[in-house]
């Protein structure tokens, strides 16, 4: 027997940070956090360069302009951090 799944739309559309987590809303209704450590350029920014951020690509993606940084839904969906992330 077949089923049908709800189409997800892993895309951002709100960003925010709670604690020591990055939080993403995503347009099919998830929320996901990662801990904030794993991105070493957000991790030491300030708050006001925190939010000031960007979707990429119709939200497949996060930019924030004031440190450089790029993410991807996918990678945090994934569970892998930022490149140069030191356990």
């Amino acid at each position: 027997m077949a089923t049908l799944a709800s189409p997800r739309d892993e895309r951002a559309m709100d960003v925010r940070f709670a604690h020591d987590q990055l939080v993403v809303d995503l347009r099919d209704g998830r929320t996901i956090a990662t801990p904030i450590i794993w991105y070493p350029r957000l991790r030491d920014a300030t708050p006001e360069q925190r939010a000031n951020w960007q979707l990429i690509g119709s939200g497949g993606g996060i930019h924030w302009p004031d440190v450089d940084e790029d993410l991807s839904v996918e990678g945090m969906l994934a569970g892998r951090p930022a490149v140069g992330w030191d356990r």
